[in-house]
């Protein structure tokens, strides 16, 4: 009997066990009875279930994040970028995310076939230089949007689609490198240009400057020689009016001693008017 009353103990926890099942506050439960829907279970707490013809699956209430990997997208002006992005989403009727996709693996690559669409689609009308620095907040809501559109038939709700990087291809890098290069090269010519014929300008007005001051100079120095020349000539000839002898004397000392100089050697008549004072001093 021993045997027996042991064998009828395991079958009943057997039993017991298999009838029994706890959904926590994490998880949605779906009871099935040979594949087809019996209740959905959203409630955490312990259920009963009928063993061996009824069986439970759990999908998640949580958040999911799906990282897709990177691809290449082509934007409105033909440029290629290599798109990394990723998608946050949830399970939100989980019945009919079950009869069309099954399991969260097919539901991440299903969601990722539809995302990729909508970026594709979405940045198909934007410029690159507009992805990079304007639109991307504008083309994240609207891929959003679209997205959750289309995945409503499968029982997820998208909730945020984000880019994490937007980069060039190894050769589309280099080529737009190089066309920034030349244009920052074509800005900095023109700078320098610009910069050259101010400075000519400059120079000019400077010159123009430098003319004028150097001619009113000249001229107030001519007005100043003239005057003091004037007032020497009206000295020199109040002077001869006085005593034109001793001026003539003055005259003629003044002539000596500009010509008659060291190593000087000058031929002369003794009855030169040019020697008649030294002739009185003899």
């Amino acid at each position: 009997m021993k045997p027996i009353k042991l064998f009828l103990l395991v079958a009943v926890v057997l039993v017991l066990y298999g009838s029994l099942f706890t959904v926590n506050m994490t998880q949605n439960a779906i009871v099935l009875q040979f594949q087809e829907y019996k209740k959905t279970v959203a409630e955490p707490g312990l259920y009963f279930k009928i063993p061996f013809f009824q069986e439970v699956r759990y999908f998640t209430k949580m958040l999911l994040v799906l990282d897709a990997p990177p691809a290449d997208i082509i934007t409105k002006d033909k440029k290629t970028m290599l798109i990394d992005n990723y998608t946050m989403w949830r399970i939100k009727d989980p019945l009919l995310f079950l009869q069309t996709l099954r399991t969260e693996p097919a539901g991440e690559s299903r969601l990722d076939d539809i995302v990729k669409s909508e970026l594709r689609v979405e940045l198909g009308t934007h410029n690159l230089i507009d992805v990079v620095t304007k639109t991307r907040e504008e083309i994240m809501e609207k891929v959003t949007t679209e997205a959750n559109l289309k995945s409503v038939q499968y029982g997820i709700e998208v909730l945020d689609v984000r880019i994490k990087r937007a980069d060039l291809p190894g050769d589309n890098a280099q080529k737009v490198f190089g066309r920034m290069r030349s244009e920052r090269e074509r800005i900095a010519k023109k700078y320098r240009s610009e910069g050259a014929e101010e400075a000519t300008k400059i120079r000019a007005e400077t010159d123009k400057e430098k003319v004028i001051l150097v001619a009113e100079a000249y001229k107030k120095e001519q007005e100043i020689r003239g005057n003091g020349d004037a007032r020497a000539t009206k000295i020199y000839a109040d002077a001869f009016n006085r005593d034109r002898e001793f001026y003539a004397f003055m005259r003629s000392m003044e002539a000596y001693k500009n010509s008659l100089k060291t190593d000087t050697t000058v031929i002369l008549s003794e009855k030169s008017d040019f020697l008649k004072y030294l002739n009185k001093s003899r």
